[in-house]
């Protein structure tokens, strides 16, 4: 991993309850390089993507964390979402807009297509069994 200027690291139980939490957690982070509105709210909806598929699809009915990180360099926000869970087998399948492993659910399979229009660029790590990381970065305007 890169180092940054700064950085967090946070951990979470896998639940639900805990989404609306890690959102304010990366809006403060971001904070320090204060971010429009409109950014704020990008990075907002992206990081709640992110952690709504590590509960729901990394550990569907098992028990876990998710992990969050938080890096900056100068302008450029850093976010990476982690769990320990099962893993994506097929990861360019799962980021076809409208795709869904839960379809029971009533998810509409527009995760990773959110994650990828509201940030600069996103990008998935996955090995079936061991977990799934999504590394995200935002370039935020120059002050």
């Amino acid at each position: 991993m890169a180092e940054y200027e700064n950085e967090m690291r946070l951990f979470f139980t896998a639940k639900s309850e805990n989404e609306s939490f890690a959102r304010i957690v990366v809006a403060s982070f971001a904070a320090a390089l204060d971010p429009t509105i409109s950014e704020i709210t990008d990075i907002k909806t992206a990081v709640s993507e992110a952690v709504t598929n590590a509960i729901i699809h990394g550990y569907e009915k098992t028990e876990g964390m998710v992990e969050l990180f938080c890096g900056r360099n100068g302008r450029t926000l850093t976010v990476i979402v982690s769990d320990k869970g099962c893993g994506i087998p097929d990861i360019e399948k799962a980021k076809e807009p409208l795709f869904t492993s839960k379809p029971e659910l009533e998810r509409s399979g527009m995760g990773f297509t959110i994650m990828e229009t509201f940030m600069d660029s996103m990008r998935i790590e996955s090995r079936k069994g061991e977990g799934t990381s999504v590394i995200m970065t935002k370039e935020l305007a120059k002050l």
